[in-house]
């Protein structure tokens, strides 16, 4: 095997578990399946994903397509114009989209409909003063949409002129524009009152910035150096962001970093996206987007209320990542990536924003304090919460130079601007640790090959490790501390992880007791520094990447504080998180929330879950039963198979909020009607039981295999794991004066 693949291998397992209103179904992709408009538009933004005739306010006569592709405005009625379906590129930017399936696209001073997407098709619509009409200028050439004097629509020079104003005359019989449908055919819930305990769920670990171009516009680059494909938006729609793969991953997929991540470095898989999705997305697939907007979309319909989205990034993975994919001149940064990822979600706030009918209308609102996600989540939509999840936090490095002396790359200055930045930017929940040893202290291992190996790369340096302290062995553990740590002699170890490691690192591999080995480097004074800066501002601080050693301290400091600061464990607590600290966080008000699995293992876990509150001595009135957990969706770590042949099957539709496992917090609510997700332009279905969890959208199929096992005590510590975030986020946020 040729050990620069290898190499990726190693290092793509390494970041297992983590680098990391109202809706319809309505697929929006044939003839008249979309309801028809009814009201005039008043603002710019109203005409969203409605049907209209152009109508010049200067004439009053309706746009027509003639056979050569131009437009006239000539019709005297709007059902004689041409119906044009108005799909939001972003907020107060559209495509007209044709009966025919053709754009409106800016051209050599013409205005012509064009079978290619491209931003000559997106137009600008801004009301004109005083009200009734709009101006459309070009997004690619400045040119203003408007009529020549024989009523020729042309793109021409900006003007104020009377041949420049139109009206939009609602109509029907548009095709829509092709969108991915979300299955969920009823309204979702609103909240019982901002005062009163929140219900839904909550997913605490996930990468919705992650995508191959971090931007709406187009221009930022690719999130993992190149290695996944997808865009969770794409101003073009869902044809483009989940388009044929070929591009991106070679033909037959063959340059997938999924296939060294496989260890089958010649595997191949069909590429074609949208609609068919033959080869992908797949659970086991992790170089392919899981978390395009729609299927977002379809789980907060089911429920989901709070999702906390990490920009993530490991330099070291991301370089070998950009050697793979092709992109040598990829953005590998830790911070400078996950910055830039963090922006991305404010784009696709303003993207579900404009598909909803304007600025603040859209069920995907970023919060930056727990009261805003009250009231978001209040008014019966999405409160997502910012965080950063990367391996050299404030770019908080470290180099081991020859003779073991340790160069840190940070100081308590920098780690104030970071702070400052990170906050200016909306973020407020972070990981202090991360897959590698830096300034602040050390990381939790969790795989002893790759791991080490991603640590030399970053820091020259291989893990140290000491003996796993005392444990209770016959108490439930999120994670048992400590792993094997590969051991390679030069000269010796014939297996391909030591000649791979022998290879890379010349010779320097170092020798291991045998057994379960923990990292011996543990919080260091700066990284002391930068916990109780964190603290000082409020900030959520998950404890999971931290050496097993280092949660001992992390909460140690954490109960020097009036009161106890709370922490956070959102995704399995790599490296070891133990039933004694368990405990001592829940004592604290703190979260712990496993890695995403299926409704069995949702079951299995919550059991755990009761056995920490009873020894900690928290009763449901002091603390919910709260369990939600950490997707980790689009970190590479992989998703939740089927539950088995055994387990009593999911049926379609499912029925959420109604019947004898749905308690008494639901009464309020209408049922929501989930059916199976089914492309109608392809018939491509997903069923939860043959596939598990192919992508995001199958959340909603998750809750019914939550209820299936666990009945009403799962469902309502699910639908309580909202509440139980924000409440240990009002702990840490309201003591400052924030």
């Amino acid at each position: 095997m040729n050990t620069r693949l290898l190499i990726l291998a190693l290092l793509s397992s390494a970041l297992v578990t983590g680098c990391g209103g109202s809706s319809s179904s309505s697929s929006r992709g044939g003839q008249d399946n979309n309801p028809p408009s009814t009201e005039t538009p008043v603002t710019r933004f109203d005409m969203a994903n409605n049907c209209y005739a152009l109508q010049s306010a200067q004439t009053n006569k309706y746009l027509v397509a003639g056979t050569d592709g131009s437009f006239t405005s000539s019709a005297s009625s709007a059902s004689a114009g041409d119906a044009l379906f108005m799909q939001p590129a972003t907020l107060g930017k559209y495509l007209f989209y044709t009966a025919d399936q053709k754009l409106l696209t800016a051209g050599d001073g013409a205005v012509s409909a064009e079978s290619i997407a491209s931003d000559a098709a997106i137009w600008t619509i801004d009301l004109v003063p005083g009200g009734g009409s709009f101006t459309i200028v070009s997004d690619s050439t400045s040119q203003t949409m408007q009529l020549d004097d024989s009523g020729l629509l042309i793109a021409g020079p900006e003007t104020s002129g009377p041949n420049s104003k139109f009206k939009f005359a609602p109509r029907r019989n548009c095709t829509s524009y092709p969108e991915m449908p979300t299955g969920v055919s009823t309204e979702t819930f609103k909240g019982n009152g901002v005062d009163k305990p929140i219900v839904g769920f909550a997913d605490v670990h996930t990468h919705m910035g992650m995508s191959s171009e971090m931007s709406y516009a187009g221009n930022v680059g690719p999130s993992a150096g190149g290695v996944l494909y997808g865009e969770v938006i794409n101003r073009f729609g869902v044809d483009h962001a989940l388009e044929n793969c070929e591009d991106f991953h070679g033909p037959n997929g063959i340059r997938d970093g999924n296939n060294v991540i496989s260890l089958n470095p010649t595997d191949t898989h069909e590429t074609e996206g949208w609609p068919t999705f033959v080869g992908w997305p797949r659970r086991d697939y992790l170089t392919h987007q899981v978390m395009y907007y729609k299927w977002v979309e379809r789980a907060y319909l089911s429920g989901l209320r709070l999702m906390v989205n990490h920009g993530t990034n490991i330099k070291a993975l991301c370089d070998v990542g950009k050697t793979i994919s092709g992109n040598p001149g990829a953005d590998c940064n830790d911070m400078s990536v996950a910055v830039k990822q963090v922006e991305y979600l404010y784009d696709v706030q303003d993207y579900v924003d404009a598909q909803s009918g304007g600025p603040g209308k859209g069920w995907y609102r970023i919060v930056k304090s727990p009261q805003e996600a009250r009231e978001v989540i209040n008014d019966g939509k999405m409160a997502v919460v910012l965080g950063v999840e990367v391996a050299q936090v404030f770019d908080c490095g470290m180099t081991v130079l020859p003779g073991g002396t340790e160069q840190a790359n940070c100081d308590q200055a920098q780690i104030d601007s970071e702070i400052q930045r990170l906050w200016d930017l909306g973020v407020r929940h972070v990981y202090p640790f991360h897959d590698i040893n830096t300034s602040l202290g050390g990381a939790g291992i969790f795989n002893g090959d790759t791991m080490n190996l991603l640590n030399f790369l970053d820091t020259k340096a291989f893990f140290k490790t000491t003996e796993c302290r005392d444990y209770p062995v016959d108490e439930p553990s999120v994670r048992t501390p400590g792993t094997e740590m590969t051991t390679a002699i030069p000269g010796s170890g014939s297996d391909p992880i030591s000649q791979a490691l022998f290879e890379a690192t010349a010779g320097l591999t170092p020798l291991y007791p045998e057994g379960k080995r923990c990292n011996e480097r543990t919080v260091t004074d700066l990284g002391e520094y930068a916990l109780r800066a964190l603290m000082a501002r409020g900030m959520v601080i998950d404890i999971d990447h931290a050496a097993y050693h280092s949660k001992d301290i992390m909460l140690d400091i954490a109960d020097e504080q009036t009161p106890a600061y709370p922490l956070a464990s959102s995704h399995d607590a790599h490296g070891g998180l133990t039933s004694d600290q368990v405990v001592r966080m829940l004592k604290n008000g703190g979260t712990v929330y496993p890695y995403k699995g299926n409704g069995i293992k949702h079951k299995e876990f919550l059991a755990k879950l009761k056995f920490w509150r009873s020894k900690a001595g928290i009763t449901d009135a002091q603390q919910p039963l709260a369990l939600g957990y950490g997707a980790d969706a689009n970190g590479f770590g992989g998703h939740p198979g089927p539950r088995g042949g055994d387990s009593e099957p999911v049926q379609y539709p499912i029925t959420l909020f109604s019947g004898d496992d749905w308690g008494p917090q639901f009464a309020n609510f209408k049922p929501v009607t989930v059916d199976m997700l089914v492309i109608p332009e392809s018939g491509k279905y997903w069923h939860i039981d043959e596939t598990g969890m192919s992508h995001y959208g199958l959340v909603a199929d998750f809750v019914e295999e939550v209820r299936l096992e666990g009945g009403k005590e799962a469902l309502d510590a699910l639908y309580n794991s909202a509440e139980g975030y924000v409440q240990m986020w009002e702990r840490a946020y309201n003591r400052n004066g924030n």
